[in-house]
């Protein structure tokens, strides 16, 4: 159920603080949200209206033509989308077992003020992100929802935003798709510039400074941009902010054989140490590999441990699975996009142009603007870096830059315009409750100050 947001009431005799001047600008940008931005799903319908249209004047495709290359690639997310599902459900659940949830709740409690509430939401999704961008996703949800019920005067759209803006630092964490790509041996570029270790990429003096300057001062920009008048705050329902597993009833409580079953601690129990010996062994062998496939198993097996019994679980999985519908619609859209970009050779046209104009010092600078502006197209990292690569590497090498730098401006770019794309807030909305039109106006200053920071350390470094 969608959270009811309430405007605060405009009495306040005692308190009239105003608004810094960067919670005006995150105002502004929040009311040209409100009346312009249109759903996520209408996003979608009108980026693949763009491509379409930019297919046939730009590239040599005819509508028929656009219109296949649609179609071939509307399915060519169908595995991902399973995976965030299965992601968005699990991770969801889990949440909702009485270990967790208390262990959440505690952490919230310990907010004060809407100031402290943001700081901790914005922290930890920043944190989880550079663990993995699927957890990022979901512990910011998660977080902001719980928080909010404990500080009832915090701005829930802002809080929410601040969420969603940790998740703008992934590519500079262990889930970065082109710095892990460029990591494996016999990837398809190898020939051309070997294999770039992490320590070239994630662990380069370039990404560990952005790193370190996003992760402490983001926060805070954040708090700066929370509205300090409280007839500007948006308050949600606290009685709509409330997650957890009906107890069983009466007629539930039978003795048979089967519910004896259905309610042994034993069934979970099992499930859950088959995972678990799985992941020990696949970390011995393989290192600290978080791919999306073993953060479900990760989320999977602590469900199974952590759920009492079968039904709790059955009952955590419904709850949880209530909002998948909308991955379900959007993202073949977003498959659609990608393949009428590859297929019609409009990436490519977009990738030749920004390199054409580029010189040796602007490259990674000029690499970063072009991934910003397709990953608005194409919202998925190893998908674009599939497109964006064959181009920016041999412009790289003939330039004389450093391959590893492109890798990171490809990186950065991708994360980056995420902030006004609303592919990857549909997990985070779907646990909060809002709509995009609810956050992207905040989270725009996030776009702003993440592309200033990037920009200057790839002239500088």
């Amino acid at each position: 159920m969608e959270p009811n947001i309430k405007k605060e009431p405009q009495h306040h005799p005692v308190e009239h603080q105003k608004n810094n001047f960067l919670s005006k600008i995150a105002l502004a940008f929040a009311r040209l949200a409100e009346k312009w931005l249109p759903d996520a799903f209408v996003f979608a319908v009108l980026l693949t209206i763009i491509t379409f249209l930019g297919g046939i004047f730009i590239t040599e495709s005819s509508p028929f033509d656009m219109i296949t290359y649609w179609g071939d690639g509307l399915w060519g997310l169908l595995t991902f989308t399973a995976q965030i599902i299965t992601t968005f459900i699990m991770s969801y659940a889990l949440a909702l077992t009485k270990p967790v949830s208390r262990t959440l709740e505690s952490i919230a409690g310990k907010c004060k003020s809407p100031n402290s509430a943001i700081l901790l939401v914005t922290f930890t999704s920043l944190a989880a992100s550079l663990i993995s961008w699927a957890f990022g996703l979901v512990v910011a949800g998660i977080m902001a929802k719980l928080v909010a019920k404990k500080v009832h005067d915090v701005d829930y759209r802002v809080l929410v935003a601040a969420g969603y803006s940790g998740f703008v630092i992934w590519e500079g964490g262990l889930s970065s798709s082109p710095a892990l790509f460029v990591a494996t041996q016999d990837h398809i570029f190898q020939d051309q510039i070997g294999i770039i270790p992490t320590s070239e990429t994630l662990l380069s003096v370039l990404n560990i400074a952005i790193v370190v300057v996003v992760f402490l001062t983001l926060p805070f920009i954040m708090k700066m941009i929370h509205p300090k008048r409280k007839e500007d705050r948006f308050i949600v329902d606290q009685a709509l902010l409330v997650d957890s597993i009906d107890e069983e009833s009466a007629a539930e409580q039978t003795n048979y054989i089967n519910d004896r079953l259905e309610k042994s601690r034993v069934i979970t129990l099992i499930g859950g140490l088959l995972g678990l010996s799985y992941l020990v062994n696949h970390f011995m062998k393989n290192g600290l590999d978080l791919n999306l496939n073993t953060v479900n198993l990760i989320f999977l097996t602590l469900a199974l441990l952590l759920f009492g019994n079968v039904r709790e679980l059955g009952k955590g999985l419904v709850k949880a699975s209530g909002s998948v519908g909308q991955f379900a619609l959007q993202y073949p859209f977003y498959a659609g996009i990608m393949g009428m970009l590859g297929a019609s050779g409009l990436a490519v046209w977009l990738s030749n142009f920004f390199t054409d104009i580029s010189t040796s010092a602007t490259l990674p600078l000029f690499t970063f603007l072009s991934s910003g502006f397709l990953n608005v197209f194409i919202p998925s990292g190893g998908g674009q870096w599939a497109i964006q690569a064959p181009i920016v590497i041999p412009a790289a090498l003939e330039m004389g830059v450093d391959p590893a730098k492109i890798v990171m401006a490809v990186a950065w770019g991708d994360a980056w315009t995420n902030m006004i794309q609303p592919f990857w807030a549909i997990p985070l909305l779907a646990i909060a409750g809002l709509k995009i039109r609810d956050i992207m106006g905040f989270t725009m200053v996030t776009l702003i100050y993440v592309g200033i920071v990037t920009s200057i350390f790839l002239l500088i470094l």
